[in-house]
């Protein structure tokens, strides 16, 4: 399974190109139709990077990005006919990570997105691979490896150590890893978490007893060891 996509466009020809020309290039393409639908897609499941148009009827593209900042650092990369200096500022200003003017060309949109995976995937901003130890993770191929075997992990198991990569060596609390993970309406559940972070040690410990890459903060949350 390729990075995960979710294009909001309010246009379906826009969204029909871009899952079609995404697809054949090997990302997971889900799309919704206006501001809403995105909000609602992105408390479900939050994808690997975001293309967002601006001008929609129900909600502009800016009070989407604002409200996503307020609990998400996901990538989100806006897609817009508008070309105005002011409009681009005010974009990366409320939180895009980058900004493409229609019409663009589909090889220049890839590289876009390869760019804001690299820059989510760890501590180095030109590296799309993080380590530590004998863990592995590979963002762009969205690959999981602990020394030489490959570990298959769900999507939210993913989800989750891709979150606690991105912020190696940092404690993250149980608040942040579930808005984060799972969305702003499920911080209460710390179930969730512990369920799937013993899933997750018994995937990629050699001990999950004693994890070597996974640790427990106690009282406050989890961080994942550094390389």
């Amino acid at each position: 399974m390729g990075a995960r996509v979710l294009v909001v466009d309010d246009e379906p020809e826009i969204r029909r190109v871009l899952r079609t020309g995404l697809t054949a290039r090997g990302y997971t393409v889900e799309t919704a139709a206006d501001g809403r639908e995105s909000l609602e897609r992105l408390h479900q499941a939050v994808p690997d990077v975001v293309l967002l148009d601006l001008m929609m009827p129900d909600m502009p593209g800016i009070e989407v990005l604002r409200q996503v900042r307020a609990w998400s650092s996901v990538p989100i990369i806006v897609l817009s006919v508008l070309a105005d200096e002011q409009t681009k500022v005010d974009a990366l200003d409320a939180g895009a990570d980058d900004y493409l003017t229609k019409a663009f060309g589909m090889d220049e949109l890839v590289a876009r997105i390869r760019v804001a995976l690299r820059h989510a995937g760890g501590t180095d901003p030109t590296a799309p691979i993080f380590r530590t130890g004998q863990l592995i993770i590979d963002f762009e191929r969205r690959r999981v490896t602990v020394g030489d075997e490959e570990v298959a992990l769900s999507r939210t198991e993913y989800s989750l150590l891709k979150t606690l990569a991105q912020n190696a060596g940092k404690v993250l609390t149980h608040h942040m890893l579930l808005r984060e993970v799972w969305g702003p309406s499920f911080v209460s559940e710390h179930n969730y978490l512990h369920v799937y972070i013993r899933r997750l040690r018994h995937k990629i410990e050699a001990d999950p007893a004693d994890p070597r890459y996974v640790l427990t903060e106690p009282g406050a949350g989890y961080r994942l060891a550094p390389g």
